[in-house]
């Protein structure tokens, strides 16, 4: 850099030789820095002045008066009231009658008194039945339960009786009307139960039960039923291992066998043991349940033993979140058969019964279900089962020594048969809103036998649709479709005559609709009608059994506290 110096001379415009003494060396020292905020020394600058400011209120008249601000009313619902105690009492024709009373008392903060009383019964009158059909069940069961800071238990005590007729007498035309006077076709059943659970919050013993049943008839029948299954319950790591201890112990005797000749007593006894463990995995959409059981039977009359060795093995998948569910499994299971198990299935059924376990070896399933939308969902699946000894229900035959009402080829035994089942099931549920509700499902049925002819009895097709609408808060309805396809039985036939071949008998598909119908008065009083077999079809639910025509009952439901 090069700076010039020289000394001001006039203003004249005369040229002048300037001699340069020094060059210009600066340093940084002489640089001037501007300031981030400069001082101005400039006397032109005005100071700022201070400004105060006022308000000038003037007053306006006004004759606008606010109205005075309240909170906003909100409608709330009525609050439902919820009754411990009910009782209902209807009438129809048939001479039916059914009646129920269910009452709870709370006797503390934790202890539970719980007292229920079913009855249904009708007078008969089938058509085209020559012997008494009339029927009633009745059932008293009284529960009671305490719960405490660490546990939970309850104990259960109950009776049963119920009447029913072996009505369904083939070729009535062939007998007398004195012989057919001379037929007692009633039964009657007894039962008594007692049973208790337990249930632990945090031990390793979880929970257990224990259940004793007596069941009996006025043809001298006696059963002994002993189920105990405690269940013990731990953590490993983010698994759940769980394991059930299972012993069920079952004897009774019948006077008789099927073979009226003989007239040999027929007792049976079998003791089951078991344990299941099982080890429950989950992981985000995957539900894992890894398990066997082992049984050990002892049949303790004819000194058969067996071990027995089953999977169960399940698992579902989430593949769209509720959308889609794939699931499947494997499980098997050794079934404990009994004489009242036989009963409530099909009531006519002879007290010569043949008792002894079903080996399922394993039920092989697969399916898919979920939410197509918020209101509908479905449930495909197929399975494929196996089984030993399966119990399958048949005709008795006719005899020409006929020493008790069932004789008469008029009652049903069991014969058993190692049988495989390939099911395909469909389900469809339809939930608009809590008011109003469809279901419907169908299931397939192939069977195949080792010994037996056909599957008797069993049918190939059942359906069914299920329907729920509450119309409004005083209105409700509800109807029960129900379709079963074709059986087959053996046809009767006496059993002395030689060389009398086995025939079959095909019992027609049937179709039950029954629809009810509600009136709530108010929230403790409500009105009812029910018809059953709506469409007046007098089908044979077994063979020689038809069951009554069209039946309409009427009655009131009263719910109530004390």
């Amino acid at each position: 850099m090069t700076g010039i110096s020289q000394e001001k001379q006039s203003d004249s415009l005369d040229t002048e030789r300037v001699v340069v003494v020094k060059a210009y060396t600066p340093t940084i020292g002489d640089a001037f820095k501007i300031k981030a905020t400069p001082t101005l020394n400039d006397s032109i600058t005005q100071q700022k002045k201070p400004i105060q400011y006022n308000i000038f209120s003037v007053p306006v008249a006004s004759t606008f008066t606010p109205a005075k601000g309240r909170a906003a009313n909100i409608d709330r619902p009525k609050p439902i009231d919820i009754y411990d105690n009910y009782a209902t009492l209807g009438f129809g024709n048939f001479t039916s009658v059914l009646a129920e009373f269910y009452s709870n008392f709370q006797l503390n903060r934790s202890d539970n008194l719980g007292i229920y009383l079913h009855h249904n019964s009708a007078q008969g009158d089938i058509d085209d039945v020559v012997l008494d059909n009339k029927y009633y069940n009745s059932v008293l069961d009284a529960t009671y339960t305490s719960r405490t800071r660490d546990y939970t238990y309850g104990i259960e005590v109950g009776a049963e009786h119920q009447l029913y007729n072996w009505y369904g007498l083939p070729n009535p035309s062939q007998f007398t009307a004195e012989q057919i006077d001379a037929i007692d076709p009633q039964q009657n059943y007894f039962g008594v139960k007692l049973g208790g659970k337990v249930q632990f919050d945090d031990l390793y013993f979880k929970k257990a039960s224990l259940q004793y049943r007596f069941f009996g008839d006025d043809q001298s029948s006696v059963e002994h039923h002993v189920v105990a299954k405690p269940t013990f319950e731990f953590e490993m790591g983010d698994n759940l291992i769980t394991t059930d201890v299972i012993i069920d112990y079952l004897s009774g005797s019948f006077e008789r066998d099927i073979d009226v000749a003989t007239q040999t007593p027929n007792e049976y006894g079998i003791v089951n043991l078991g344990v299941s463990p099982s080890l429950s995995i989950l992981r985000d959409d995957l539900t894992l349940n890894l398990g066997a059981a082992v049984y050990y039977s002892i049949d303790t009359e004819n000194s058969d033993n067996d071990l027995f060795i089953y999977p169960k093995v399940t698992a579902s998948y989430r593949l769209l979140e509720e959308s889609v569910i794939a699931y499947g499994g494997v499980e098997g299971d050794l079934k404990q058969n009994s004489y009242r198990d036989a009963v409530q299935e099909n009531p006519s059924v002879s007290p010569t019964l043949i008792i002894e376990p079903t080996n399922m070896l394993f039920d092989a399933y697969v399916g898919i279900k979920g939410k197509i939308s918020e209101v509908l969902s479905y449930n495909f699946r197929g399975s494929y089962i196996t089984e030993d000894e399966k119990p399958l229900f048949v005709n008795n035959p006719s005899t020409t020594l006929r020493l008790e009402g069932f004789d008469y080829g008029n009652s049903f035994s069991y014969r058993y048969d190692d049988i495989n089942t390939l099911v395909g099931y469909g389900e469809l549920n339809l939930e608009i809103n809590k008011k109003f509700k469809l279901g419907a499902s169908v299931e397939y049925f192939n069977y195949d036998t080792e010994d037996e002819q056909e599957a008797w009895n069993l049918p190939e097709i059942k359906a069914s649709v299920l329907l729920d609408y509450q119309i409004n808060t005083k209105w409700y309805a509800g109807a029960q479709l129900f379709y079963v396809g074709e059986r087959k039985d053996i046809n009767n036939q006496v059993a002395s005559l030689p060389n009398n071949p086995v025939s079959t008998v095909t019992l027609d598909a049937f179709f039950d609709a029954n629809v009810n119908v509600g009136y709530r008065l108010n929230d403790q009083l409500s009105f009812f009608v029910k018809g059953n077999n709506l469409g007046g079809e007098n089908y044979e639910r077994w063979a020689n059994f038809p069951v009554q025509d069209i039946q309409i009952l009427g009655g009131v439901t009263y719910k109530f506290d004390y």
